[in-house]
C-alpha cells in the first residue's frame, strides 16, 4: 500500500534538498492535453541535478510514496497524471535541461532529462548535425518523457524510434540508486540492457535524468512533395516504388485522407490546400539527399513513375524550402482540426504494412454497424502507424456518442488485434490503455513485465496506476 504524499513527508523531504526545490502542484501539472482528466498531487519536485533526483526517490521509496515523473505534459494517454488512489509526488524534470556536451565528430550529443526537443535539434544543428527525432509537439516535449514513452514521430522511416537514437542513459531506479549508463558506444555487450528497460517504461521502473544520443549528417538538399492516390493500396505500391528509386532518402510517408481535408476546411480556413478538387487521398513524401543530388528531379522522376504505373494522379513538388515547410504545415494541422470538430474516439495503431489497406477497408463497415460516423485516417505510412479517428456526423456532437465509445474502441482495437498490429503504436500506455495491455497483450510477456517491474520497484512507487494496472479510465 502507499501513502499519500501530506505534509509531513515532504517537511521531511523539503529538508534534505536545496531550499525551493518542493513547489505547490500549480494546474498545470495536473491537467493533460485532451482535458478529459485532472491529476492529483501533494506537490511537485523541481530537482536541479541527479543527486538530488536520488535523494527524492530514496526517501519515497522509504515512506512508500508514488511518484509521478513528468516531463513536457504533452502524452496522450494519461501517463502524467494521477486520478486516483494515494496522493502521490509529481517529480519535473524541467529544471535539469542543459546540453551536457556534443561530440560533432562521434555523432553523440549529451542532453538532460528536461531538455526540450527543439532546444536539442537547435544543438545539433549548430555542429552540423542532426537529431531526427520530430514530431509536432517538439517545442514543449522533452527529451525524458519522449525517451520514457519511445516517441514515434514522422522521421520513424528513416531513422527508427526514439530508442533507436540512444547510445546510453543516466537514471534512477525507485530505491534511489543512480545507474551511470551514460556511454558512447556503438557495442557494448555487456549483459542485460537496462537502457531498453527504461525506454518506453514510462517512467515505471526509474527516472531517466540524462541520455546520450545519436546523431546523423545533416541532408544538405531536402524537399517534399504531396501526391494524390486513389487509395490506401495505391499509395502504399507508391511506398514501394519510392524505396526502390530513392533507398534511405524517404525520411517520411504520410498518408493523409480527404476527411482531414475536409476538417482543416471547415475548422483553418487559412491552412493553404493545394488541390482544387479535395482528393479522398494523397501523400506527403519527403526526401533527405546529399550534397549533389536535387531532390527535385528526384521527385520529379517518381511521380513520372508513379503515374506511369497508375498509382499517383496529380500532386505538386515543393518549389523550395518555404514551400516544403507549407506542406508539413498542413499536415501537422490536422490534428488541431480534430480536436476543434471534436472526436468520439482517437486510436494510435500499427499494422503490417500490407496488412494497412485491407485495415481500412474492413473497419469502417464494421463501425458501420454501431452507428454512423465520419472516419479520419491518417499518419505514419511508411511505419504501418495509423491515426483512426471516428467522428459524429454534421449535426451530432461527440457528446452524443458517450455511451458507444468503448463499443468503437474494442471495434477498432480487436480488428488491429486480428491482423496483427498493436492497438498503440507511439503514444503508449500510461493509464488509458491499461486495460488494452491485459485484453490484447501476450500472458508470457506480461508475467515478463510484472516480475521486472516488482524486481525494480518492489513498493510499486513509480507512476503508480501506469502501464501494469487496471485500466482506470476509459475510452480514449
Amino acid at each position: 500500500m502507499l501513502n499519500d504524499c501530506d505534509s509531513d513527508f515532504l517537511t521531511r523531504l523539503a529538508a534534505s534538498l536545496p531550499e525551493g526545490r518542493i513547489q505547490p502542484a500549480d494546474p498545470r501539472y495536473l491537467e493533460e492535453p485532451r482535458g478529459r482528466w485532472t491529476g492529483r498531487a501533494g506537490a511537485v519536485a523541481c530537482p536541479r541535478t541527479t543527486t538530488e533526483v536520488s535523494e527524492i526517490l530514496r526517501a519515497c521509496h522509504a515512506a512508500r510514496i508514488g511518484v509521478v515523473p513528468f516531463g513536457g505534459g504533452t502524452g496522450l494517454v494519461g501517463g502524467q497524471v494521477a486520478v486516483s488512489g494515494a496522493v502521490p509526488l509529481i517529480l519535473s524534470l524541467e529544471k535539469m535541461q542543459a546540453i551536457r556536451s556534443v561530440h560533432a565528430s562521434e555523432n553523440v550529443l549529451i542532453a538532460e532529462a528536461g531538455a526540450v526537443l527543439a532546444d536539442v535539434q537547435a544543438a545539433a544543428d549548430q555542429a552540423g548535425r542532426l537529431f531526427p527525432l520530430s514530431l509536432a509537439s517538439e517545442g514543449s516535449a522533452r527529451i525524458g518523457g519522449l525517451l520514457a514513452t519511445n516517441a514515434g514521430g514522422v522521421n520513424v522511416l528513416r531513422y527508427g524510434n526514439a530508442r533507436d537514437l540512444v547510445l546510453g542513459l543516466e537514471g534512477v531506479l525507485p530505491d534511489g540508486r543512480i545507474w551511470n549508463g551514460l556511454k558512447r558506444l556503438r557495442k557494448d555487450n555487456t549483459g542485460y540492457d537496462l537502457r531498453h528497460l527504461l525506454i518506453g517504461s514510462e517512467g515505471t521502473l526509474g527516472v531517466i535524468t540524462a541520455a546520450s544520443l545519436r546523431l546523423v549528417a545533416r541532408p544538405v538538399g531536402q524537399g517534399a512533395a504531396l501526391m494524390v492516390v486513389d487509395s490506401p493500396d495505391a499509395a502504399l505500391q507508391l511506398l514501394a516504388l519510392a524505396q526502390a528509386r530513392l533507398g534511405d532518402a524517404v525520411s517520411a510517408f504520410e498518408l493523409i485522407g480527404g476527411t482531414g481535408l475536409a476538417f482543416l476546411a471547415e475548422t483553418m480556413p487559412q491552412v493553404r490546400q493545394p488541390f482544387t478538387d479535395r482528393p479522398d487521398w494523397m501523400v506527403l513524401i519527403d526526401l533527405g539527399l546529399p550534397d549533389g543530388l536535387a531532390p527535385e528531379a528526384a521527385l520529379e522522376g517518381l511521380f513520372a513513375a508513379g503515374f506511369e504505373a497508375g498509382l499517383v494522379r496529380d500532386g505538386v513538388i515543393a518549389a523550395n524550402l518555404a514551400q516544403r515547410a507549407e506542406f508539413w504545415a498542413l499536415r501537422e494541422s490536422i490534428p488541431e482540426a480534430n480536436r476543434k470538430i471534436g472526436a468520439i474516439s482517437s486510436h494510435d495503431i500499427s499494422l503490417p504494412l500490407s496488412e494497412v489497406p485491407r485495415f481500412i477497408a474492413e473497419a469502417g463497415p464494421r463501425l458501420a454497424r454501431i452507428n454512423t460516423y465520419r472516419i479520419n485516417c491518417f499518419g505514419h505510412l511508411g511505419d504501418g502507424n495509423l491515426h483512426y479517428n471516428v467522428f459524429p456526423v454534421p449535426g451530432r456532437a461527440r457528446a452524443d456518442h458517450q455511451s458507444e465509445r468503448d463499443v468503437i474502441k474494442a471495434c477498432v482495437h480487436d480488428l488491429v488485434h486480428e491482423m496483427g498490429g498493436s492497438v498503440s503504436a507511439e503514444h503508449g500506455i500510461g493509464r488509458l490503455k491499461t486495460g488494452d495491455l491485459l485484453k490484447y497483450g501476450d500472458p508470457a510477456k506480461l508475467a515478463a513485465m510484472r516480475a521486472i517491474k516488482h524486481a525494480l520497484d518492489p513498493h510499486g512507487i513509480m507512476n503508480p496506476g501506469a502501464v501494469l494496472a487496471d485500466g482506470e479510465m476509459q475510452g480514449e
